[in-house]
């Protein structure tokens, strides 16, 4: 490619190969190293002005092929607790949650417990992609030699958030879109999977 200065490389990574989530260390780490190849590869290709070979790092979400079968975004069990000024702000609540309140002389502290029910309107913007639609958004990417794409463009803020926010706050949306643990369905059907497979009948 470089001689006949003519080409286009393209890399299948993931958006776990530009951020990370829990109990899939492995993974991350293959597809971060996958990041980092390509990346060097195309400084070196700008580097000995090689202009006539293009690249593209494609990233997708959780592709609907059954490797990740069983993750789900989760919202994890939290206590918020917030004060109001007067009853009467708290009685047009909307949060749909339930509540237990308390009143101390003129303010109302209201606990909200969130239970570990599935995140469905998280689902319904990130669920899982088609095979199909991925090798079109690559083939597209090729086509107008984009260096980088990521499936679905939403995952471009989780992208951006990690490279300009602290840990902290990145720490925060994690655990508010439970994220943080939507590996563990998954890695529980493959311990279910495993004890069933291991039984004698």
């Amino acid at each position: 490619m470089k001689a006949q200065n003519h080409g286009h490389i393209m890399t299948i990574a993931s958006v776990l190969g530009l951020f990370s989530t829990a109990c899939v260390e492995d993974y991350c780490a293959s597809k971060f190293a996958a990041v980092g190849f390509h990346e060097s590869l195309a400084h070196e290709l700008i580097a000995d002005e090689v202009e006539g070979v293009k690249t593209t790092l494609v990233c997708p979400y959780i592709v609907d092929t059954g490797m990740f079968e069983g993750c789900k975004i989760r919202y994890v069990c939290k206590i918020l607790t917030y004060c109001l000024s007067d009853l009467e702000s708290k009685s047009g609540c909307r949060c749909g949650f339930v509540a237990k309140t308390r009143q101390t002389n003129t303010q109302v502290t209201a606990h909200l417990y969130f239970g570990a029910t599935d995140r469905e309107e998280v689902e319904l913007l990130l669920p899982p992609l088609e095979p199909q639609y991925c090798v079109e958004q690559a083939m597209n990417a090729i086509l107008i030699n984009q260096p980088l794409v990521c499936i679905p463009r939403l995952t471009y803020l989780a992208f951006l958030s990690r490279a300009l926010l602290p840990w902290e706050s990145n720490v925060v949306a994690y655990r508010f879109l439970g994220s943080d643990k939507c590996m563990y369905p998954f890695i529980d059907n493959k311990k279910q999977v495993s004890n069933n497979s291991g039984k004698v009948e």
